[in-house]
């Protein structure tokens, strides 16, 4: 076995033999009959870690670290104090093991390959959910622990309380912003950029006329083109629209052009030789050709789509809009409802992209990077 192959052991059993010479001290204090119990389990997590690596990449392995790791991840979740005096060095003991059992799951599971595409598509699940739910995890433990000002740092159980408090704001906030702005913005833009790259491909002194200008439109700053629009289109949700326009029509357009010019030469040559005409050697060829490249401008374009969005809103918008909402609960120290529009934003985004990239693998199936998973 050469070294790449080998379990990354050393680490484990350096936090291995930190957690039994820590246990060894805290027994020898006399801790309480439960900090004992805490000392045992947090002993026990390394070495379920490393009896799963030493099965192997099997799915017997996996399944013992996946579960394991759950485990203990509802075991903090359940024993987690309240308060900073509640944080034992035995309970940051049991933290440590926990730590080593996460990250050794969560490293066996992305070097899993398993055989059945079920199979794969779970663990390509897995992994980021099962991160996901650690890193929340010792945020939670970190704000508690240190005792962190709720000002400086919310905790994701503070987050969450106010994402059920003031659920019909956040919702009032989405429809203004994402519902409204960004999408609207969002299909205008990508629609025009999308267009204007067919115009452009079709009078070649275009090429050199508009390219350059749309280049210098993309390099105008943000801040600088939202206050114009609130002038031109209002305070409400066009002059938020505009801006998503202007940053989208961009990428989309650069893309286009590129994934037009994507064809190969002989499959351009074999098209002339059947005669066939402009309209449709674009509809037969090149656009079936560029749809990577366009599908590429549509998922950048969907979180420029939203940042946009919710920037321009700091510069004049009705009393609804994440980004009125954040700028103004800023100013009322009220960190807890800013992070809760930041996690409402960074949901409803991620969902956009991940709808887009479905919508790409439905399309473009054909595509070597589709074929090959």
């Amino acid at each position: 076995m050469t070294a790449a192959a080998r379990p990354k052991i050393p680490l484990l059993l350096l936090v291995t033999i930190a957690a039994g010479l820590g246990a060894l001290v805290l027994v020898a204090l006399g801790h309480s009959a439960a900090e004992r119990n805490l000392i045992l389990l947090c002993l026990l997590l390394p070495v379920a870690a490393r009896a799963g690596l030493r099965l192997g990449g099997s799915g017997t392995g996996l399944v013992v670290l996946g579960a394991a790791s759950v485990a203990a991840l509802g075991w903090l979740v359940w024993t987690m104090p309240a308060a900073r005096a509640g944080f034992t060095p035995a309970f940051w003991l049991l933290v440590l093991g926990a730590w080593t059992l996460g990250w050794q799951t969560c490293a066996a599971l992305s070097a899993a390959r398993p055989r059945g595409l079920a199979l794969q598509r779970l663990v390509g699940v897995a992994v980021p959910l099962l991160f996901g739910a650690w890193l929340l995890l010792f945020w939670e433990l970190a704000c508690r622990g240190f005792a962190i000002p709720q000002v400086l740092l919310p905790a994701p159980s503070q987050v969450w309380a106010r994402i059920l408090s003031d659920w019909p704001t956040l919702l009032a906030d989405f429809r203004q912003t994402f519902l409204q702005s960004v999408l609207i913005g969002y299909a205008i833009g990508c629609g025009s950029g999308f267009l204007a790259a067919l115009a452009i491909d079709r009078v070649p002194f275009l090429k050199r006329g508009l390219l350059p200008v749309g280049n210098l439109v993309s390099a105008l700053p943000i801040v600088g083109v939202a206050p114009i629009m609130v002038m031109w289109f209002g305070f409400d949700w066009p002059s938020k629209a505009a801006v998503v326009v202007i940053m989208t029509f961009f990428p989309m357009l650069v893309n286009t052009i590129a994934g037009l010019d994507a064809a190969g030469r002989m499959e351009r040559d074999l098209m002339r030789t059947y005669a066939a005409s402009h309209g449709q050697a674009l509809t037969k060829l090149r656009l079936p050709a560029a749809m990577p490249f366009v599908f590429n401008a549509l998922k950048i374009n969907s979180t420029l789509a939203l940042i946009g969005a919710i920037v321009a809103e700091f510069f004049g918008t009705p009393t609804v809009g994440m980004g009125f909402r954040i700028s103004t609960e800023v100013g009322r120290m009220a960190i807890d409802m800013v992070w809760a529009e930041i996690a409402v934003a960074a949901l409803a985004g991620s969902l956009f992209y991940g709808f887009v990239s479905l919508v790409e693998r439905l399309v473009t199936f054909w595509h070597p990077s589709f074929r090959a998973r």
